[in-house]
């Protein structure tokens, strides 16, 4: 059976598990901070997930401080953690500074599982 890209692109998308979004943001959410018990997405350090054609995943992120203890593995556990979903080829992670992370980027859920409300 033969298909296009765009075919592959929306079989990729969508399975009985959820989209393909879905199922890397919870791949995304099983990273957790060593230092903070929430995971990186709800900490708000991840800043954009681009889903590409051919099951490639572009993710920009970025750490609670430039002088963070663990810059140089958290990355990698994302890239990682996002690897492991089925469908997905080839995963960047990019870590930037701009703009800096504060504490109005967690969600609720991560506020109050710190007791921030």
């Amino acid at each position: 059976m033969s298909g296009s890209a765009g075919e592959a692109a929306a079989m990729l998308e969508t399975n009985e598990e959820g989209s393909l979004e879905e199922q890397v943001i919870a791949a995304i959410q099983t990273v957790h901070d060593p230092e903070i018990p929430v995971n990186v997405y709800d900490l708000g350090l991840i800043y954009e997930v681009d889903l590409l054609p051919l099951g490639r995943i572009n993710i920009q992120m970025t750490l609670t401080s430039p002088a963070c203890p663990v810059a140089g593995s958290l990355p990698g556990e994302v890239e990682d953690a996002v690897r492991r979903v089925e469908g997905v080829q080839d995963v960047q992670v990019e870590l930037v500074w701009d703009p800096p992370w504060d504490f109005d980027m967690m969600t609720e859920d991560a506020k109050l599982e710190l007791n921030l409300l």
